[in-house]
């Protein structure tokens, strides 16, 4: 494999593209609800597509084309890929359920009581649904058969 962008790998390359297309599609979805544009969310976690999803799904798809599913490269990938999908929609989907809990409780003590309890809210925009975790992986497989020719170069 000739030399990519970022480090010399083109596999990193692909991935950071579609880390970028599912970021950057977040960016201007609100104007399909007749919204602003949001340029934060360029560099925040979740929403429709799930960036990480679309990343590592990207990337696995590469290690399949440039290595073949029976490599070393493949497995390493694809469990990779099984903990981040895994962790996006089960373990940081309910760290900001709690979040948006816990904002709910402090906001309600410090109406009643008058005193504050913490500076700022905690994050709740964390994880993915199910669906945007999917979306994101099919934006990976896509994005990944795309680079094809750039990434077996």
């Amino acid at each position: 494999m000739s030399s990519g962008i970022l480090f010399g790998n083109r596999l990193l390359d692909v991935a950071a593209i579609s880390c970028f297309a599912a970021q950057f599609y977040k960016v201007f979805s609100p104007l399909l609800k007749k919204e602003r544009i949001q340029w934060r969310r360029l560099f925040q976690t979740g929403g429709m597509p799930s960036s990480h999803a679309s990343t590592v799904v990207s990337l696995s798809t590469g290690v399949y084309l440039l290595k073949g599913a029976s490599s070393v490269e493949f497995a390493i990938s694809m469990v990779f890929m099984g903990i981040v999908l895994y962790d996006a929609t089960g373990i940081r989907r309910q760290a900001g359920k709690h979040a948006k809990a816990l904002n709910t409780l402090v906001d309600n003590i410090e109406k009643r009581e008058g005193i504050e309890i913490i500076s700022e809210e905690f994050k709740e925009f964390l994880g993915h649904t199910p669906v945007e975790v999917l979306v994101g992986s099919i934006l990976g497989v896509v994005l990944g058969l795309l680079f094809k020719g750039y990434i077996l170069g």
